[in-house]
């Protein structure tokens, strides 16, 4: 019997710091925003999964995110983003998104 509360897997989760000192005075709730927005225009809720969370320790480096199951991190990302990295995230391909990876190093230079 299925528990009315079940709710599928989700693919991807995105996982946007919205918090600490540097990210939420930069954008971090409206880069969320446009992720969510882009999931829903897609008809990917239930599929990718956007979350507010708390600081990454990478202040400096925001608005960031970070992707599971990929373990990608994005950074400096603008609402005007939003479409591009839904598309790496669809795809599982970076390549269009070279400028946001981030290594914990800094941005990956290509």
């Amino acid at each position: 019997m299925k528990n009315k509360f079940e709710k599928p897997l989700f693919t991807q989760h995105v996982f946007v710091c919205t918090m600490g000192k540097a990210c939420s005075e930069v954008g971090g709730e409206e880069v969320c925003g446009a992720l969510r927005k882009q999931v829903l225009e897609r008809g990917l809720k239930g599929q990718i999964r956007i979350n507010k969370a708390g600081c990454f320790d990478q202040c400096g480096h925001g608005p960031m995110a970070v992707v599971y199951s990929q373990g990608t991190w994005f950074a400096h990302i603008k609402p005007e983003d939003a479409n591009r990295l839904i598309d790496a995230i669809v795809n599982d391909d970076d390549s269009q998104v070279q400028d946001l990876l981030y290594s914990g190093e800094g941005r990956i230079k290509t």
